[in-house]
Protein backbone atom coordinates (compact mmCIF):
# COMPACT_ATOMS: atom_id res chain seq x y z
CA UNK A 1 0.00 0.00 0.00
CA UNK A 2 1.58 3.62 -1.08
CA UNK A 3 1.86 5.89 1.81
CA UNK A 4 0.04 9.14 1.03
CA UNK A 5 2.43 12.31 0.27
CA UNK A 6 3.17 15.33 2.43
CA UNK A 7 0.91 17.87 0.07
CA UNK A 8 -1.67 14.73 0.07
CA UNK A 9 -2.14 14.79 3.66
CA UNK A 10 -2.65 18.65 3.97
CA UNK A 11 -5.25 18.46 1.44
CA UNK A 12 -7.47 15.67 3.57
CA UNK A 13 -6.56 17.82 6.68
CA UNK A 14 -7.89 21.07 5.11
CA UNK A 15 -10.71 19.53 3.80
CA UNK A 16 -11.44 17.85 7.50
CA UNK A 17 -11.20 21.53 8.73
CA UNK A 18 -14.15 22.06 6.05
CA UNK A 19 -16.16 19.56 7.50
CA UNK A 20 -19.07 19.72 10.28
CA UNK A 21 -20.41 17.03 12.39
CA UNK A 22 -23.82 18.24 10.92
CA UNK A 23 -22.11 17.46 7.42
CA UNK A 24 -21.43 13.96 8.63
CA UNK A 25 -24.54 13.11 10.20
CA UNK A 26 -26.47 14.38 7.57
CA UNK A 27 -24.80 12.29 5.17
CA UNK A 28 -24.83 9.42 7.53
CA UNK A 29 -28.75 9.63 7.55
CA UNK A 30 -28.56 9.61 3.67
CA UNK A 31 -26.45 6.71 3.62
CA UNK A 32 -28.89 5.07 6.12
CA UNK A 33 -31.61 5.27 3.99
CA UNK A 34 -29.92 4.21 0.93
CA UNK A 35 -29.02 1.19 1.86
CA UNK A 36 -31.94 0.56 4.47
CA UNK A 37 -33.90 0.70 0.46
CA UNK A 38 -31.49 -2.32 -0.63
CA UNK A 39 -31.58 -4.33 2.39
CA UNK A 40 -35.90 -3.20 1.37
CA UNK A 41 -35.23 -5.31 -2.24
CA UNK A 42 -36.17 -1.86 -3.87
CA UNK A 43 -32.82 -2.04 -5.59
CA UNK A 44 -32.58 -4.25 -8.63
CA UNK A 45 -30.65 -8.11 -7.42
CA UNK A 46 -31.10 -7.15 -3.59
CA UNK A 47 -33.18 -9.41 -1.04
CA UNK A 48 -35.45 -8.26 1.09
CA UNK A 49 -33.96 -8.33 4.93
CA UNK A 50 -36.27 -6.81 7.52
CA UNK A 51 -34.43 -6.85 10.54
CA UNK A 52 -31.75 -4.49 8.82
CA UNK A 53 -34.59 -1.98 7.04
CA UNK A 54 -35.88 -1.87 10.72
CA UNK A 55 -32.59 -1.14 12.03
CA UNK A 56 -31.48 1.25 8.94
CA UNK A 57 -35.20 3.41 10.07
CA UNK A 58 -34.54 3.08 13.71
CA UNK A 59 -31.06 5.10 13.42
CA UNK A 60 -31.98 7.46 10.73
CA UNK A 61 -35.07 8.65 13.08
CA UNK A 62 -32.76 8.68 15.81
CA UNK A 63 -29.87 10.86 14.01
CA UNK A 64 -32.62 12.99 12.41
CA UNK A 65 -33.46 14.93 15.67
CA UNK A 66 -29.97 16.02 15.90
CA UNK A 67 -30.36 17.83 12.59
CA UNK A 68 -33.67 19.18 12.47
CA UNK A 69 -32.95 22.36 14.62
CA UNK A 70 -30.12 23.96 12.10
CA UNK A 71 -31.30 22.28 8.88
CA UNK A 72 -35.31 21.76 8.83
CA UNK A 73 -36.41 23.22 6.27
CA UNK A 74 -34.09 21.32 3.86
CA UNK A 75 -35.21 17.87 5.45
CA UNK A 76 -38.40 17.45 3.44
CA UNK A 77 -37.27 15.09 0.89
CA UNK A 78 -35.08 12.82 4.14
CA UNK A 79 -38.22 12.55 5.84
CA UNK A 80 -40.29 11.75 2.68
CA UNK A 81 -37.45 8.99 1.70
CA UNK A 82 -37.99 7.96 5.47
CA UNK A 83 -41.61 7.54 5.35
CA UNK A 84 -41.54 5.90 1.91
CA UNK A 85 -39.13 3.65 3.59
CA UNK A 86 -41.38 2.91 6.45
CA UNK A 87 -44.22 2.36 4.70
CA UNK A 88 -42.28 -0.33 2.51
CA UNK A 89 -40.89 -1.96 5.64
CA UNK A 90 -44.40 -2.36 7.43
CA UNK A 91 -46.07 -3.56 3.87
CA UNK A 92 -43.61 -6.00 3.61
CA UNK A 93 -43.83 -7.49 7.27
CA UNK A 94 -47.41 -7.20 7.07
CA UNK A 95 -47.00 -9.56 4.01
CA UNK A 96 -44.42 -11.70 5.67
CA UNK A 97 -46.78 -12.26 8.73
CA UNK A 98 -49.13 -13.71 6.05
CA UNK A 99 -47.15 -16.07 4.21
CA UNK A 100 -46.04 -17.30 7.45
CA UNK A 101 -49.88 -17.94 8.59
CA UNK A 102 -49.52 -15.66 11.36
CA UNK A 103 -52.18 -12.67 11.45
CA UNK A 104 -50.86 -9.49 10.91
CA UNK A 105 -51.01 -7.03 13.96
CA UNK A 106 -54.18 -5.31 14.51
CA UNK A 107 -54.98 -1.86 15.91
CA UNK A 108 -57.48 -1.70 19.09
CA UNK A 109 -61.04 -0.73 18.47
CA UNK A 110 -61.81 2.79 18.57
CA UNK A 111 -65.04 4.58 19.66
CA UNK A 112 -64.03 7.47 17.33
CA UNK A 113 -62.68 9.56 20.36
CA UNK A 114 -59.56 10.34 21.36
CA UNK A 115 -57.85 8.37 23.95
CA UNK A 116 -57.86 9.83 27.69
CA UNK A 117 -54.92 10.91 28.99
CA UNK A 118 -53.06 12.44 25.41
CA UNK A 119 -52.11 9.08 25.06
CA UNK A 120 -50.89 7.58 21.67
CA UNK A 121 -54.18 7.83 19.17
CA UNK A 122 -55.15 3.84 17.84
CA UNK A 123 -52.60 3.82 15.14
CA UNK A 124 -50.01 4.75 16.97
CA UNK A 125 -51.09 2.32 20.11
CA UNK A 126 -50.74 -0.68 17.67
CA UNK A 127 -47.41 -0.02 16.78
CA UNK A 128 -48.11 0.02 12.86
CA UNK A 129 -47.82 3.82 12.37
CA UNK A 130 -44.19 5.19 13.45
CA UNK A 131 -44.62 9.29 14.02
CA UNK A 132 -41.62 11.29 13.39
CA UNK A 133 -40.03 12.59 16.75
CA UNK A 134 -41.80 10.57 19.15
Amino acid sequence: MRQPSEEEIRALEAEMEKLTVDDVLLQTVVTLLNLGARKAGLVEGSQADLPQVKQAIEAARALLPLVEERHGEQLGPVREALSRLQMVYVQQSEGTAQEGGEAPPKAPESGGEPPAGGGPGPAQGSGRLWVPGQ
